[in-house]
């Protein structure tokens, strides 16, 4: 006769991360809606990016996530890092102060699309030859003293691989006195070894299967490893920059030069 106790545990913890996640984003969008009204257009308070790390920090404790980190965030550098799922977000925001380029798409998406665009997030349309003019603007942030990060594969992998990079986008850190740090990232279950491929966020899964997937999951750990920063030398261009980062990235995961640079998963949903 079967044990029906650890079923109904993992119900209760099931039912349990759903409900803080409901109330957690609940409480993010009250809040993202004050300071929509009390800010002046395209101005946002002085202490709006420690709040939304601490929603980031909030949301991965709410969803059971457990961060592990090593190394740490290299100033003036643009942050480059393999995407597996939308969880990546949470997990980089909450390690620090920083801004996101998203594809348009996400722009879209109910609630989360609208508090993506209230923190800061950019958005980039795909074949709108809008590279220039992004570059432009995440370079001056950084300038100015901000972290950003992009996911220069352009879609999402099931974690066993990196796809091939985006070279234009790293014509950013070709700007004087900036550079670029590789960020390696993982998920696994408990202590098996990574990747964790139930959690990545591809296919055809739809958004709302992926996050059941990790309300119901035993337990997940992400991996996060800040590498060593990449500045450019004489003569370095955006393709060079982007095969070192990618090396770089490969090598943290101990994964070879080919692990996922043909046959890239078709992402659910643009991530």
């Amino acid at each position: 006769m079967s044990n029906p106790e650890p079923r109904r545990a993992a119900a209760l913890t099931t039912l349990w991360r759903g409900l803080r996640y409901l109330e957690h984003v609940t409480t993010g969008v009250l809040i993202l809606g004050w300071v929509r009204l009390v800010s002046r257009a395209e101005t946002r308070p002085a202490w709006l990016p420690a709040l939304v790390q601490w929603w980031y920090r909030r949301a991965c404790r709410a969803l059971g996530v457990r961060v592990e980190v090593a190394g740490t965030l290299a100033p003036r550098c643009l942050l480059v890092c393999n995407h597996i799922t939308w969880l990546d977000v949470l997990v980089l925001g909450a390690q620090g102060h920083l801004g996101f380029l998203s594809k348009s798409e996400v722009r879209h998406w109910p609630v989360i699309g609208w508090m993506s665009a209230v923190v800061g997030t950019l958005f980039i349309a795909r074949g709108a030859n809008q590279v220039g003019a992004v570059t432009t603007e995440i370079g001056a942030r950084i300038a100015r003293g901000g972290t950003f990060v992009i996911f220069p594969e352009g879609t999402t992998t099931d974690g066993a691989g990196v796809a091939r990079f985006y070279p234009p986008l790293f014509a950013i850190a070709l700007q004087p006195g900036l550079g670029v740090q590789p960020v390696a990232l993982c998920y696994r279950c408990t202590d098996a070894p990574p990747p964790d491929r139930s959690i990545a966020y591809v296919g055809d899964q739809t958004l709302a299967a992926n996050l059941w997937g990790v309300l119901r999951h035993p337990g997940l750990a992400a991996r996060v490893q800040f590498l060593a920063p990449i500045h450019p030398g004489p003569g370095a261009g955006p393709r060079s920059l982007s095969g070192q980062a990618r090396l770089a990235i490969l090598s943290a995961l101990g994964l070879p030069e080919t692990a996922g640079r043909r046959g890239r998963p078709r992402p659910a949903r643009p991530g």
